[in-house]
């Protein structure tokens, strides 16, 4: 790479768009997407873009503080050589610690003004053929018939795999499931606790769906993400599955997963732990035999489609749960990668991400 390409400029703001319908978990709700863009500018005349989406119910981050934290950004990395972004992304590592959404902006935005400087897809960057990646497509919380209609709507899409969201209310949980199975018949159904139900409540809910006739294919995250030993009950008594969402928040939390045999599985969410280490956790996780899902917050295709190439380009994941552009009821970029069908065509993209805001 040329080493007299430098940072020329950079741009952080506020990016929202409407959603089609709330999405509704066991730990909120977002009727809004607010996230932040972020944006740098080379001195070769390239651009490259980054999104960091923020969810606080979950991580505790705010819009306010990681719009803060990416304006500082804007004006220290102003003048940085291009070729130094691996210790550019160190740096910021340990300043945005706290504040991973921001640093996944960064890095994302770096590495697309790379790849599309170097004319190459995001996913060469970690591997030499894309697999492919097709999404499931997501029931949110709410009552029996709105799951109903949901599943659906999600079959006529021509998507095969159905993620249902529990955690809010068990007997009513019961009857959302038992709906999208009917509905969705041979296809797979995942469920998502989003830590709202304790070992002996998840333990309990499985058995019920069980006498009913239906097996999970997996159950996600379905205790507090810091009470490893519910959650390592649930993988000892379960037959279904189970995959560590918000436990998995680092690569030394899932060091601790493999250690304990705490699951079966992670998602892995750039969100939660930047670009680079989620690369780092991907490869760490494959080599010691947990099943790998890759999963978004709420993100425009922008991330999305950033996370699809990490996935495409490591290869080896067992799920993909890159949904979030499908709720979204306005256009805010532009190069369309994933199909209606939710498969992301990632060999279709020349350089970069292949997505750009509007």
């Amino acid at each position: 790479m040329n080493h007299r390409i430098y940072i020329k400029k950079s741009y952080a703001g506020i990016w929202r768009a409407k959603l089609k319908t709330p999405f509704r978990t066991a730990l909120g709700a977002h009727d809004l997407l607010e996230n932040i863009l972020f944006s740098v500018e080379l001195s070769n005349g390239v651009f490259g873009y980054g999104e960091a989406a923020v969810a606080t119910h979950i991580t505790g981050e705010t819009v306010r503080g990681t719009l803060r934290n990416l304006m500082d950004a804007t004006r220290d990395i102003i003048g940085l050589p291009l070729h130094g972004f691996p210790g550019v992304a160190d740096e910021f590592g340990g300043r945005f610690s706290k504040n991973k959404c921001a640093l996944a902006a960064l890095e994302m935005a770096m590495l697309d003004a790379c790849t599309r400087t170097r004319g190459m897809p995001l996913w060469r960057a970690f591997g030499t053929r894309p697999e492919k990646v097709r999404t499931d497509m997501t029931v949110v919380l709410g009552s029996e018939a709105e799951a109903t209609r949901a599943a659906h709507a999600i079959l006529r899409r021509g998507i095969r795999s159905l993620k249902v969201k529990i955690g809010g209310n068990f007997d009513e949980d019961i009857h959302r499931v038992v709906a999208v199975s009917r509905v969705g018949k041979s296809c797979p159904v995942y469920l998502d606790a989003n830590q709202g139900f304790s070992a002996v409540q998840t333990l309990k809910f499985l058995k019920e769906l069980k006498k009913l006739g239906i097996v999970p294919a997996l159950v996600e995250q379905p205790v507090p993400k810091r009470d490893w030993d519910g959650l390592k009950k649930v993988t000892r008594e379960s037959k279904s599955l189970v995959v560590a969402d918000e436990s998995a928040g680092s690569l030394a939390d899932v060091k601790r997963i493999i250690r304990e045999r705490a699951a079966g599985g992670i998602n892995i969410k750039l969100m939660k732990t930047g670009l680079l280490e989620s690369y780092e956790i991907a490869v760490y996780a494959k080599k010691h035999g947990l099943k790998l899902m890759m999963g978004s917050m709420m993100e425009t295709p922008l991330a999305a489609t950033a996370a699809a190439h990490l996935a495409g380009g490591v290869g080896g994941f067992d799920w993909i749960d890159l949904d979030s552009p499908f709720f979204m009821d306005e256009h805010v970029t532009r190069g369309r990668v994933m199909s209606p069908t939710g498969v992301y065509n990632l060999p279709d993209v020349k350089s970069g991400i292949g997505v750009t805001p509007l």
